[in-house]
């Protein structure tokens, strides 16, 4: 067996840095990305810790599932090179303290995470602070900290352009770091176009102050990245047990700005962030402000936000994008066009209630993230949960779940109007409907009711219906070409009667 050269070792980490960058971007963790890419949820652990080497087909498939324009594949041929002797590290990666100044992950716990993030002078500045403790039998002289960004979430391609011409550099990045108030030297792990490795050392050219067992410590440290290289998203994950994360993000009041937070675990899937996100004005900026109590390990929190008062800055990504990024399934997926499973009630109520309540809990950062003005509607399997259930929210009205509904009459005069869909965003299409329909459903106790329901109200249910059967709102078009949603002209206004 030929012996590992540092132009391995260097290719292969500069692979592993790549996969982990995208994957993070995405807000997927390990076993969610295996499932995409159809592998056993094991191999992505082994490829990012180095004990299994990629494939050219893997890398392949994680370009293409991770949408990242080809630098995987890419990464993957210098790492090929590298092994064949063809080819040389372009950026070797410098010498770092040995790896048992870093206790195993448990004993290293953060008590508090405090993350803050300031958008003002054509930046965004980001501060944070962890107090940390060493549970661990042996002192701590350095802190692994990353520093990723994408200017184009869900365009690859364009990000991937944006950086190879103005890749992020170290003096824009001016980062600055301390340990009680103590600056704190660095070491570079990872240096690529858009995502940063960095060591925080406990020491500096004066003194060495490594943190010793049962010794609890604060460090912070700063960064500013330029808004030409930051989209309108921030990412918090959780790679330490943590006590306490908090996040505080302030926006210009003069944008006003709308903001929405998803969470990813190991096992589950993207949906809104459990606890409350509150916001309040200081002096000329929205500050929101969210925290959890001991958050799973491994854990992801994604924030993004839009500006309504729009600067006219850079194209707004595609509409199902943001869809997509927020939980919706899209177009394609097969659980759209497979009916739902009703519900056995009230056997099973807390499932039933459950669901009832994370349907409206998506509500809150679909509404930030667009206007609706017809009144907005869910049904669980556009989050990927093949159940009956249903939720309307009427344009000034309070939401609606029903359980197992069906329409069992409905008028014979009928109105044809311009609907959309959540699973379907970049379009608007001409769909007939009933001005009035009688809905049955059950209650959590079991007892079966009617509703009766007229104009957008009955619309916006007969589509949610729908949904449930299996049936999309394009199977109804009478419009025999889509309209692009660029050119609607009916967004944030009320229905028509």
């Amino acid at each position: 067996m030929s012996a590992v050269t540092d132009a391995d070792r260097a290719a292969a980490e500069a692979f592993i840095a790549e996969l982990r960058r995208w994957r993070e971007v995405c807000g997927l963790s390990q076993k969610r990305l295996a499932g995409d890419m159809g592998y056993d949820p094991s191999y992505i652990s082994k490829i990012e810790s180095g004990q299994q080497q990629p494939t050219r087909d893997f890398a392949a498939r994680a370009d293409e599932v991770l949408q990242a324009g080809g630098s995987l594949t890419r990464r993957w041929r210098d790492y090929a090179n590298a092994r064949s002797g063809r080819g040389k590290s372009r950026s070797p990666v410098r010498d770092t303290p040995p790896d048992a100044a870093v206790p195993a992950p448990g004993n290293l716990i953060v008590c508090h995470e405090q993350a803050e993030l300031r958008y003002g002078d054509g930046a965004y500045h980001a501060r944070m602070r962890r107090q940390l403790h060493n549970a661990s039998d042996a002192p701590v002289t350095r802190f692994l900290i990353r520093v990723a960004i994408d200017r184009h979430p869900g365009q690859a391609e364009r990000s991937n352009d944006l950086y190879r011409h103005q890749p992020l550099t170290w003096e824009e990045l001016h980062l600055a770091a301390a340990c009680d108030g103590e600056p704190m030297a660095w070491q570079v792990k990872h240096d690529r176009d858009a995502f940063k490795e960095i060591w925080l050392l406990f020491e500096n050219d004066q003194c060495k102050f490594p943190l010793y067992p049962g010794d609890t410590t604060w460090i912070e440290y700063s960064y500013s990245v330029s808004k030409a290289k930051w989209g309108q998203w921030f990412q918090r994950a959780v790679r330490l047990p943590t006590e306490r994360l908090g996040v505080q993000i302030a926006l210009p009041a003069r944008l006003d700005p709308a903001l929405w937070g998803m969470e990813t675990t190991m096992t589950a899937e993207a949906m809104p962030v459990h606890t409350s996100i509150r916001r309040r004005e200081v002096d000329d900026d929205v500050v929101f402000e969210w925290s959890t109590e001991n958050p799973p390990l491994h854990a992801r929190y994604r924030f993004e936000w839009r500006f309504r008062a729009n600067e006219r800055a850079e194209e707004p990504s595609p509409p199902s994008q943001r869809m997509r990024r927020l939980g919706v399934i899209q177009e394609g997926d097969p659980v759209l066009r497979t009916p739902a499973e009703e519900f056995t009630l009230p056997q099973e109520a807390p499932i039933a209630r459950g669901l009832g309540e994370l349907l409206i809990a998506y509500l809150a950062p679909l509404r930030a993230a667009h206007s609706f003005g017809k009144g907005i509607g869910l049904a669980a399997p556009q989050i990927g949960v093949s159940r009956a259930a249903a939720v309307v929210q009427p344009r000034d009205g309070e939401p609606l779940v029903l359980y197992n509904p069906r329409v069992i009459d409905a008028s014979a005069e009928q109105d044809e109007q311009f609907e959309g869909c959540l699973s379907f965003f970049d379009i608007r299409g001409v769909v007939p409907r009933p001005l009035r329909i009688d809905v049955e459903h059950t209650t959590l106790d079991g007892e079966a009711r009617i509703t009766t329901f007229e104009r957008g109200a009955a619309r916006l249910w007969a589509h949610e219906i729908d949904h449930l059967a299996g049936v999309l709102y394009t199977d109804h078009m009478t419009n025999s070409e889509p309209l692009p949603v660029e050119r609607y002209r009916g967004t944030g206004s009320d229905w028509t009667y």
